[in-house]
């Protein structure tokens, strides 16, 4: 079932506020020097909004003392990813990334149940990722695909009201992306991509809940960039 983050719209209004006081500095900035406009030009900041479909996953915990087979059932979602990136030239490029979405971890069984039952974490996943990037040396009928590979970490956060008092957990998280943007102005594109991000499925610090598997994120996104 799709469940759309509560402060996606909110948050996505704040992004857009603070990529268009960054533009309004950048651009006083740069005509004033020239050292700084060479590198602002290399910098852009771009906000998106992407899809997040997580895969399924099962695994033998103890339960009770018991191995017990636990299969895991993560919700679908829509989210936020931020996106700045340092461009050198076409095949040199890094950037880092900051991506939100909540949902709900549904593991069968749950807990020490008899008889064993399902039930759902609500969490709050937040992903801090470093990348390096290549772009295509030339456009494209003015299009510029790129591809991007990198790590970092996903800390996934249960929430008050539906996390049942799990701790929270960070896990390390791999990903690569591919995608293509365009200029509509000056300053200001689009941009469209496919990322997939890799990560050990959580168990909230619990034994019960321990199935050592690894599980992906499929993440179509789309939005916009500026470049300074």
């Amino acid at each position: 079932m799709l469940n759309v983050p509560r402060l996606f719209c909110a948050r996505s209004v704040i992004f857009c506020l603070l990529v268009a006081s960054a533009g309004s500095i950048a651009n006083a900035q740069v005509s004033q020097n020239p050292a700084l406009d060479k590198q602002l030009s290399r910098l852009d900041l771009a906000v998106s909004g992407i899809g997040v479909l997580n895969s399924n996953s099962s695994g033998t915990a103890v339960v009770e003392a018991v191995p017990t087979t636990v299969s895991l059932h993560p919700g679908n979602t829509v989210g936020a990813l931020v996106t700045v990136r340092y461009t050198v030239k076409p095949f040199v490029g890094f950037e880092f990334n900051y991506g939100y979405a909540r949902y709900t971890d549904t593991f069968t069984p749950l807990g020490i149940l008899n008889p064993p039952s399902s039930g759902g974490i609500q969490q709050n996943a937040a992903e801090y990722t470093f990348g390096y990037v290549v772009h295509a040396p030339k456009k494209y009928y003015g299009i510029n695909p790129f591809v991007a590979v990198g790590a970092g970490t996903t800390d996934f956060r249960p929430t008050p009201g539906g996390g049942l008092g799990y701790l929270p957990q960070a896990r390390a998280t791999y990903y690569y992306s591919v995608g293509a943007e365009a200029l509509v102005s000056t300053h200001f594109g689009v941009r469209a991509q496919f990322r997939e991000a890799f990560f050990k499925a959580p168990d909230f610090e619990t034994n019960y809940l321990t199935i050592q598997q690894h599980t992906t994120s499929i993440e179509p996104g789309f939005g916009f960039f500026l470049r300074f």
